[in-house]
């Protein structure tokens, strides 16, 4: 599936994809990126992580701030909600 610069709106990278006065166009994971199911677990958030409701995301995403959210694959989880 082929993505769109505003599906990068929060990721920490956006400001290479044209945000930004120093004439970079583009951040260098777009071209490659992909979109993905990914869970999204907030920075000091505890699991299990059971019942989160999957979201589709570039696989490149990294949220922003200091208070981010983390996108991780499903794989990473095991059936209690835990990492594996």
């Amino acid at each position: 599936m082929t993505i769109r610069k505003t599906q990068c709106a929060g990721c920490r990278n956006n400001f290479y994809n044209g945000n930004n006065n120093l004439s970079v166009k583009e951040c260098w994971s777009f071209k490659g990126a992909k979109i993905v199911s990914r869970i999204p677990v907030g920075h000091w958030e505890n699991p299990p992580y059971l019942n989160k409701q999957k979201v589709q995301v570039p696989d490149c995403y990294h949220g922003e701030g200091s208070n981010r959210t983390h996108y991780i694959s499903p794989e990473q989880i095991d059936s209690r909600g835990y990492w594996k």
